[in-house]
């Protein structure tokens, strides 16, 4: 029996670090919130160590899981996570703020939609890898894939999260792409894409005081004509952001915390972080996503199968996706949208399949052509 090789070592300090980070930030947060909300200042703390050390488990589980044999469970995970999204639908199912994402089993709580963003990229990973011969066939190979990559994001599309169903869509058309399908096929997806979205932004058959996206869009254009209204929460972020400064404020004196941002643990905790922390701190955060990215474009690139090769890419467009339009929204460069920041957000389901993640990307990383140090 072949011995076994080393994971890649930046990859995953890079990933515990990001999650130190996270614990600490989601604990200086949202102690305001708990305090109000919960009374236990400790509370959202609490469940993000019990969700760290889920993801620890889960990152040395799959860190030590073949990957190739999730090719071969991949329909058996893609099924799972289709009836987990279902589930929203049922009794089970559970709304907040306007939209109904979460599930509810009693002794725990989560979003299905992250359990279908890694086990649609294994499916379609996988599904590309044994067609590979037929992605330049419209019919055999564009026709099937685009149902794949269709399923996956409408099923997400009617939880009324369209960041997550835009995130998702563009992370299966790059595997898509490097799975080798036609430009010309793809231009057809693009544009197809940008008009269902521009429909989905401007809602023509949603009654006008419903209309909240297009509302976003014309707020991103100006968010401090109605500061007190539809753009307090993103001149907030940006205040947050100003006052930190080159050093920051220190740990655990943020003012716009306390009320000013909602729930600044979650969506705009890159805010907190940057008024805490600085630009120094904000830069730490980056180049450490930098190297997480950097780290498995080097394993996609020395895998020793397509399969490998699409699933580490998948993984690694995932995260800089999610981490781009995270940091976008928090420092007004698009209209706003509810998305976590790998890794570092508070979200026990979030934090879990990302380090699973990358767990993944760390076994295909012992089976790849690369510099382990």
């Amino acid at each position: 029996m072949a011995k076994r090789k080393a994971c890649d070592f930046t990859l995953m300090i890079s990933v515990i670090l990001l999650v130190f980070i996270g614990i600490i930030m989601v604990f200086s947060s949202s102690w305001p919130d708990g305090l109000y909300k919960m009374q236990d200042g400790y509370h959202f703390l609490k469940k993000q160590l019990v969700a760290s050390i889920l993801g620890l488990i889960a990152m040395i589980v799959f860190m030590n899981f073949d990957y190739w044999k999730l090719g071969k469970l991949s329909k058996l995970i893609f099924f799972g996570a289709t009836i987990l999204c279902l589930l929203i639908f049922t009794p089970l199912g559970r709304e907040y703020n306007g939209a109904r994402r979460w599930v509810d089993l009693g002794v725990i709580n989560f979003m299905p939609s992250d359990a279908m963003k890694l086990g649609s990229i294994i499916f379609l990973s996988a599904f590309l890898a044994k067609r590979k011969e037929k992605m330049q066939s419209f019919k055999e190979g564009f026709i099937p894939a685009m149902m794949v990559i269709g399923f996956s994001c409408g099923l997400i599309i009617l939880q009324k999260d369209l960041g997550t169903s835009a995130t998702l869509a563009f992370t299966l058309v790059i595997i898509f792409f490097i799975g080798g399908a036609k430009i010309s096929h793809l231009s057809t997806v693009g544009i197809t894409g940008f008009i269902m979205l521009t429909l989905a932004i401007l809602q023509p058959f949603t009654p006008a005081g419903e209309r909240y996206r297009i509302k976003r869009v014309t707020t991103f254009l100006d968010p401090f004509a109605d500061r007190v209204g539809s753009g307090w929460q993103v001149v907030q972020s940006l205040y947050a952001l100003g006052s930190g400064g080159i050093f920051g404020l220190g740990l655990g004196k943020s003012r716009q915390k306390f009320f000013y941002i909602p729930e600044p643990y979650n969506d705009f905790i890159f805010s907190i972080i940057g008024e805490e922390l600085g630009f120094i701190g904000c830069l730490t955060v980056m180049l450490l996503l930098l190297l997480v990215v950097w780290r498995g474009i080097k394993i996609a690139l020395g895998a020793k199968d397509l399969f490998g090769c699409l699933l580490a890419s998948g993984i690694v467009s995932l995260i800089t996706i999610q981490a781009l339009i995270h940091i976008a929204v928090v420092t007004s460069s698009m209209p706003a949208t509810g998305i976590p920041l790998p890794f570092i957000s508070y979200g026990g389901t979030s934090l879990m399949i990302y380090m699973a993640a990358a767990g993944v990307l760390l076994n295909i990383s012992r089976h790849s052509q690369l510099d382990r140090s």
